[in-house]
Parts: C-alpha cells; sequence; structure tokens
C-alpha cells in the first residue's frame, strides 16, 4: 500500500504525522461536551385529564376510554397504555422512533381537541405534554433561614419574598439556564374568615362578601383624555393599599347603616395554604430547581450555578 510504503520510506513524515493526529485528538477531547441527557427525540405524548371527585371508575369510562378511542386512530403508534386515578386520568402513547415528536404532539392535541366536546363540563382541560428527559431538573439549592445567634431569622413568607424577588431572578439570569421553580414557598396572602352567626344576624350571604371585596380591591380603567399637545390616561387606583382596610369595604346597606366587612368577619394577613412541600434533614425549607435551556450542555450550566451561588 503507498501509505506503508510511504511511511516505511519516510519515518520522521510518519511520526510527525502521528504525533499530529495525537495533539488533534487531545484538543478535540477537551472541547467535547458532555451531557447527562443528549438531544434525542423520544416520540411519547402523555395525555393527563383531571375530573374533581370523580372515582377511578367513573374517570375511566366518561375520559379515558373517550381519549383512547380519540387517538387510537393516529398512524404510527406502537403502545397505548392509560391508568385511571381518582381524580385523575393519564393516557400515554408511545410512537415509533421513525416518527418526529413534535408532529406526533400536534396530531395528539387536534384528536383532543375533538374529543373534548364529548366530555363532562366539570372535567378539566387536557394537558398534552412530550415526554422529554432534558426537561427535568439538574441543579437544585435549599435555602434555610439563618439560624446563627443574634440573627433575625425570617418568617416563611417573608422567606419565600426574598427567595423569589433576589435569588430566583438572580439563578435566572445565568447563562444557560431556562427556567427556575420554587417549591415549598409560603405567599403572603389576606385571609377572611367568615361568621356564620353574623352573617345570618344581617342578612348577608358569603356570595355579597365576595362580590364586595372583588369590586372594592381593583384598578378600573375611566378612558383618556386628549388634547393637541398629549394625550393622557385617567385610571381610577382603588386596590386596598393595607390589610386593615379590608374591614372597611361595604357590603350592603340596611336601612341607613352600612354593613362592613369587619362586622361579619376577621381579616388575617397571613400566607396561604401550602400546595407543595419541601425538607431538608426533617426541617421545613424551600427548594429551587433549576431546568437548562434547550441544547444547552448540562456541565457547563451547573459550573455557571455553582459560581453564582459561591458569590
Amino acid at each position: 500500500m503507498w501509505f506503508t510504503r510511504i511511511s516505511l520510506n519516510n519515518p520522521v513524515f510518519a511520526t510527525m504525522m502521528m504525533l499530529a493526529l495525537v495533539v488533534l485528538g487531545l484538543f478535540s477531547m477537551q472541547r467535547l461536551q458532555v451531557d447527562q441527557f443528549p438531544n434525542i427525540d423520544f416520540p411519547v405524548v402523555v395525555i393527563s385529564t383531571d375530573y374533581p371527585g370523580a372515582s377511578p371508575e367513573i374517570v375511566e369510562s366518561e375520559v379515558t376510554k373517550k381519549i383512547e378511542e380519540a387517538v387510537n386512530s393516529i398512524a404510527g403508534i406502537n403502545a397505548l397504555t392509560s391508568r385511571s386515578y381518582e381524580s385523575q386520568s393519564v393516557v400515554i402513547i408511545e410512537f415509533g422512533l421513525h416518527m418526529d415528536g413534535r408532529k406526533a404532539a400536534e396530531d395528539v392535541r387536534e384528536k383532543v381537541a375533538a374529543v373534548r366536546p364529548t366530555l363532562r363540563t366539570e372535567v378539566k382541560e387536557p394537558r398534552v405534554l412530550r415526554f422529554d428527559p432534558a426537561s427535568r431538573a439538574i441543579w437544585s439549592v435549599a435555602v434555610l433561614p439563618d439560624s446563627r445567634a443574634g440573627a433575625k431569622a425570617m418568617n416563611p413568607v417573608e422567606l419565600t419574598n426574598w427567595a423569589e424577588q433576589v435569588f430566583k431572578k438572580r439563578l435566572e439570569n445565568v447563562r444557560g439556564v431556562g427556567s427556575v421553580t420554587l417549591v415549598g414557598g409560603s405567599k403572603r396572602e389576606i385571609n377572611l374568615y367568615l361568621n356564620p352567626q353574623a352573617l345570618e344576624a344581617f342578612g348577608i350571604t358569603p356570595d355579597q362578601v365576595v362580590a364586595a371585596v372583588r369590586s372594592e380591591n381593583q384598578d378600573y380603567p375611566a378612558g383618556a383624555i386628549r388634547s393637541t399637545e398629549q394625550d393622557r390616561v385617567i385610571q381610577i387606583a382603588a386596590r386596598v393599599p393595607r390589610p386593615e382596610d379590608f374591614g372597611r369595604i361595604i357590603i350592603a346597606r340596611k336601612g341607613d347603616a352600612p354593613v362592613r366587612v369587619d362586622q361579619v368577619a376577621t381579616v388575617n394577613d397571613g400566607a396561604q395554604e401550602i400546595d407543595s412541600l419541601a425538607l431538608y434533614n426533617g426541617q421545613r425549607t424551600l427548594l429551587l430547581s433549576v431546568q437548562k435551556s434547550q441544547d444547552e450542555n448540562t456541565i457547563g450550566v451547573v459550573d455557571n450555578l455553582n459560581k453564582t451561588l459561591a458569590e
């Protein structure tokens, strides 16, 4: 062979070529990106539908079977499985590897939209999701209150506000970060605890209280004033600035006397009901989970997050 003959006749040339290949290989290895989940398209689509208060049997007959019959005619399906839980239906559709995942999801959305009018009004809007391993969280951090001696510890509401308004925004600005999810937070909420005896005495219903609070706690656009020189937008600022002002909202009038919120309810400035919980060594905490942007390198994003955390 000509390459072997040239190498035997020119050993220095052959040695230099081998060294060049080794150097090129080392250079390429240093620049080679490593990812936990390479960009592979899995043609798997999941349909999740909520039916509040329904038993698994009713969910199967009223939701799951109808969705299965609707999507079964889509071409390229390898396997169709479903699970009916209490108040929830889950249908998993596995397509062949030759199918494009995005097109498959669009076909499923069209079939689900066609069957949606046949479902009961109590059934929530079905959610069509593509299975994407890269969408899982790649980095998480727990936020704990300062427990050092002499330090003023923040309550759960203050800690949640700081994590959401300061720490979360810093993480979102890191290169390669797609989204940041906060788990276990306690957001501030103004709660009205109604007094049934007072409602009955004044002849007020809970719906009247809700309607009065909703109408008195919002901003109203009032049009615009236009002149030859400028345009001014008029808006009525009617939001309640302080929690105690909710008690002064007038619900109705009985004769000449107004009935206010504080006469039939107790106003409490507290936290909303907890819908998620995160624990660290058995202690309640806040958890921030980070998902990377599409086609970003996992290791590079994690390194950037660790640098931001160290700062």
